[in-house]
């Protein structure tokens, strides 16, 4: 009676450790194709967010780019006009600028001059 006890026990023992042993290499193949999915779907979504980082980072370097050339051009127009002003504070500039100034006025002056000439002009053609 020991005997055939202890034989059924080993054979009971090795069926539930064959039956485990199934258990678990079933259990461990439907994790691995589930970690395979999910490798896989996390590769396409850190591709996407890869892509829309690369595609944002264009965006904002483009708008670097276009603020920096607008500040570039900005300083050379102030620059231009420092210069200018700088050319036109001297002495000698305003100095010419008051000659041209009375030369205008010269100008203004033989311009009314010659406009009196022309009406008595016209009247003594007129009156002929």
């Amino acid at each position: 009676m020991g005997f055939g006890t202890r034989r059924h026990i080993m054979v009971a023992l090795i069926l539930i450790m064959v039956l485990g042993f199934a258990v678990y290499s079933r259990l461990w193949v439907i994790d691995y194709r589930v970690s395979y999915h999910d490798n896989e779907l996390l590769r396409r979504q850190f591709d996407l967010a890869n892509r829309e980082a690369i595609d944002e980072s264009a965006v904002w370097r483009l708008m670097f780019d276009e603020e920096k050339d607008r500040a570039a051009r900005c300083m050379l127009e102030l620059t231009e006009i420092k210069g200018f002003r700088e050319s036109t504070d001297t002495p000698s500039m305003k100095g010419k600028l008051e000659m041209l100034q009375k030369e205008n006025m010269d100008l203004l002056e033989r311009l009314e001059t010659l406009k009196q000439e022309l009406e008595t002009e016209k009247l003594k053609c007129g009156s002929q």
